[in-house]
């Protein structure tokens, strides 16, 4: 099989699924997946055709200051029923099922919704965290999300109407006045709550990456599904693909940073192509 190259892009057509079959046919396949993946499943994307402009909070913002905690913490509430009633799609069940025949060797996942896990995926690494938890930044107690929930709604039930808003891919929504809304703290030592995920401004996990590595080590080639690779831990695990020539296949609407380094490139939508590769490459 020729090794991919920066000037070989197959262009949307009816060869495209053909094509991504080809590459990957035969080989251990290491899955990036992006907010694209989880569209479908009723969580927006953040750059996806749709997408509102968003300025998310920053992790120097959550620390420093109360306010903004209080602010994270009021839409995060509003925003958590709606988005812990997400199902997975037809695509994160397709990478499940890619990875029991024994072609996919796990996913590292951009997302926070933990869907590729309920969907059955076995190994994954969710290199942005994961909503369901949260955990405390003095002493490192971990709670479940759906207790925190409970304390939010006993200590805040002013705010905790059901009303339509638009849910960011977060799992936040944006508030109004937040007077009088109690943050939660800390049952064990009284310190900063904050949910188990990376926010913007903050790093990855060591420990995180080193798994995605790993996966990327034993695999020979990559599928990106979803991300636009905007985010670095992207682009540093394409980096690694390409630095040893392994075949890249991308599924996603619209442009992202790596379709020149693309062996095939589908631009299109992850739920749909993801289980057409399913039935051919399990079979």
């Amino acid at each position: 099989m020729v090794a991919p190259d920066a000037a070989h892009v197959d262009t949307v057509g009816a060869g495209d699924l053909a094509a991504a079959v080809e590459v990957l046919a035969g080989r251990t396949v290491a899955v990036l997946t992006g907010a694209g993946v989880s569209t479908d499943s009723g969580i927006p994307d953040y750059r996806g055709a749709g997408a509102l402009p968003r300025n998310p909070m920053t992790f120097q913002q959550f620390i420093k200051d109360p306010e903004y905690r209080k602010r994270y913490w009021a839409g995060s509430h509003l925003g958590w029923r709606q988005f812990d009633d997400a199902q997975p799609n037809d695509g994160h069940r397709a990478l499940a099922e890619l990875e029991l025949a024994g072609v996919v060797n796990g996913v590292m996942s951009q997302n926070v919704d933990g869907l590729h896990l309920r969907a059955g995926s076995q190994r994954v690494v969710d290199l942005h965290g994961t909503m369901d938890r949260v955990r405390c930044l003095t002493c490192g107690q971990g709670f479940a999300r759906s207790d925190i929930a409970i304390r939010l709604a006993r200590e805040n039930p002013w705010l905790d109407k059901p009303e339509a808003r638009e849910l960011a891919p977060d799992g936040d929504v944006e508030v109004g006045s937040i007077d009088g809304f109690v943050t939660p703290d800390c049952t064990v030592c009284g310190g900063v709550l904050k949910p188990d995920i990376v926010f913007f401004g903050e790093f990855i996990p060591t420990e995180k990456f080193a798994e995605a590595t790993a996966l990327m080590q034993a695999a020979d080639a990559l599928l990106i599904a979803g991300s636009s690779l905007v985010v670095n831990s992207g682009i540093r695990l394409l980096d690694q693909a390409a630095k040893r020539k392994l075949p890249i296949v991308i599924i996603n609407r619209g442009v992202t940073r790596g379709d020149l380094r693309a062996t095939v490139k589908i631009d299109g939508g992850t739920s749909q192509h993801l289980s057409a590769l399913a039935a051919q490459l399990s079979s």
